[in-house]
């Protein structure tokens, strides 16, 4: 298998042509395609998009769908276009869980047999001209990289959104979490809970939650909100 490792978005087509693809499938690629690389396979470019287009089009879907508490997520497969995940539907699932506990391995297991089984039928619909069904743009939300302020708690939220807030830095990565402060002390938040549990009780906007895990921390930049 050839590796292509062009400098630039606009080096795609040139290094593509000598290959003459029929199709092309795009699954994580983070430039937008030049037009000159969306005009050049026959049967077009299609895209692999981990949530249910138009809802959370841009690079952090799943991010922002356990940031939000989702209960389930989906998968979508659309035609590119010259914007970022706006291109018409070929196909597309949800009712993937997100559990409380949801992490990037536990999440693969669950969502690479529903990738899989939609390519093949996606497949088939484009190679017999299916243009896809167009997205309603007034549905569409946009799913960016989180914010700086992000890696920051401010206990004066609520416990169901800083809880979501500790989720989301979990499924980056093992040893992830935001900072905030406990009895003074700069933390590294790391697991939480908003039934009773074992750990710190902290009062936030609307109630408790328990912080169950956390390492000690160098305080940021600039000084986040102490609990109150």
């Amino acid at each position: 298998m050839d590796l292509l490792l062009p400098g630039s978005a606009d080096g795609l087509a040139t290094a593509l042509s000598g290959y003459h693809p029929d199709l092309i499938v795009v699954y994580g690629f983070s430039w937008k395609l030049p037009e000159a690389a969306l005009r050049l396979p026959r049967y077009g470019v299609i895209n692999v998009h981990t949530s249910l287009l138009p809802r959370y089009r841009g690079p952090a879907p799943v991010l922002w769908a356990i940031r939000n508490g989702d209960a389930d997520m989906g998968v979508t497969i659309h035609r590119m276009d010259s914007e970022f995940d706006t291109g018409n539907i070929i196909i597309q699932r949800g009712g993937i869980p997100l559990d409380d506990d949801i992490t990037q391995e536990s999440l693969s297991a669950r969502i690479n047999p529903v990738i899989s089984d939609l390519l093949g039928i996606a497949l088939e619909r484009v190679v017999t001209g299916f243009p896809g069904i167009p997205q309603d743009d007034s549905e569409a939300s946009y799913a960016g990289f989180m914010e700086p302020g992000f890696s920051h708690v401010d206990w004066a939220h609520t416990a169901r959104d800083i809880h979501n807030q500790v989720r989301t830095f979990r499924f980056m990565g093992s040893g992830r979490g935001p900072l905030g402060q406990i009895d003074g002390r700069w933390v590294k938040i790391l697991q939480t809970s908003t039934t009773r549990a074992e750990g710190i009780r902290i009062d936030c906007a609307d109630g408790p939650l328990w912080v169950t895990e956390f390492v000690p921390a160098e305080p940021p930049a600039t000084d986040g909100p102490a609990p109150r």
